[in-house]
């Protein structure tokens, strides 16, 4: 059970989380107050023409526009959050995430080929093709890694991160020759694999709010199991937990998480590396409470960088380089501020 001193937390932080949604749906070229923003959205939940009071180009960009951007940043920010924290649990290591094992480049692969392809004149329907083959090039590259470990039968983090990044190499490799293929196109390959929310849609919501319930759910309910493994699968394996069954259900699992944001949003780096760390910091190693607000934490920074890039900047910044560029100082100061204080572990 979650402390209860701790779970406090959860209040202020989705809190801040609706504030946050609000405010970034009056930003943009056309302004909007933030009760028209909730009366928009609640005339779009019941289903009812909006009221004469608010514009009406106002309440389609808010509601068909705006709206879905927004909402699709908070779940590919809880989806990288999530698994970036469960990853991290698994392999022991802070710095672990969905790039580590190789899955962010596999998605990224998988939906790269599909640009290719129809660059070639193969017809597919985009909306379709780009989530099955980043969810299948996910799902291939953590097969290749976990058939790589399995010499271990144990399936330590040492044999899972070195098959991770062996893998990852020889994937990178694989989208710089598609680039080569894309040819003058190489333009849409490249603006996908930096990260952008800006094809979002209620569809792709669609896609992301099962995926974001499962994943966490399925988090959480393992996160004592977690607890109990980050004392050694010796401990662990005494208690009753078999590591293997517990890793591959969790591998897995992340896995559908990594590779569904990428498929929506393309590569987001640092997201599900800097927040695990960062929470630990703040709240402890306890993955009963790090994994749940892993998600919520996530979501929020997502949406306080797509709202830079979209409404603040000048010029729309493809988000994968703005996380980059705000979250690599960040981490590299943490990581020199443990080195400091002595501490190898997390």
């Amino acid at each position: 059970m979650m402390l209860p001193r701790r779970s406090v937390l959860f209040l202020p932080l989705i809190a801040t989380l609706i504030f946050a949604i609000a405010l970034s749906a009056t930003l943009g070229f056309l302004q909007v107050s933030i009760p028209d923003v909730f009366t928009i959205i609640w005339f779009k939940l019941i289903g009812q023409s909006q009221p004469e009071s608010v514009d009406a180009v106002a309440a389609t960009v808010v509601a068909d526009v705006r709206m879905p951007r927004i909402l699709c940043s908070v779940l590919v920010g809880g989806l990288l959050g999530v698994s970036g924290a469960i990853f991290q649990a698994i392999l022991l290591n802070p710095l672990a995430d969905s790039y580590t094992l190789g899955i962010s480049t596999g998605a990224a692969f998988g939906a790269s080929l599909v640009i290719v392809l129809q660059i070639f004149g193969l017809n597919l329907p985009t909306g379709a093709s780009i989530p099955v083959f980043a969810f299948f090039g996910g799902a291939a590259t953590l097969g290749v890694v976990l058939y790589l470990a399995a010499g271990d039968r144990r399936l330590s983090s040492t044999s899972l991160i070195l098959a991770g990044v062996i893998v990852s190499a020889i994937l990178s490799a694989a989208i710089g020759f598609l680039k080569f293929l894309a040819d003058e196109q190489v333009g849409l390959i490249i603006f996908w694999l930096m990260g952008s929310l800006a094809g979002s849609s209620w569809s792709s919501l669609a896609l992301l709010v099962p995926t974001a319930l499962f994943g966490t759910l399925v988090g959480v309910y393992y996160s004592r199991d977690l607890n109990i493994m980050a004392t050694g699968d010796r401990a662990a394996t005494s208690l009753g937990i078999n590591t293997v069954r517990l890793r591959t259900i969790l591998l897995t699992v992340s896995t559908l998480m990594t590779a569904l944001a990428v498929s929506v949003s393309g590569i987001i780096g640092f997201v599900g590396l800097i927040v695990p760390h960062m929470l630990r910091h703040m709240v402890g190693p306890d993955n009963r409470l790090l994994i749940p607000l892993s998600f919520f934490t996530g979501g929020l920074l997502l949406l306080v960088a797509d709202t830079l890039t979209r409404a603040i900047l000048p010029v729309e910044v493809p988000i994968g380089v703005l996380t980059a560029l705000l979250g690599g100082p960040f981490f590299c100061i943490l990581f020199k501020k443990r080195q400091q204080d002595g501490k190898s572990d997390f």
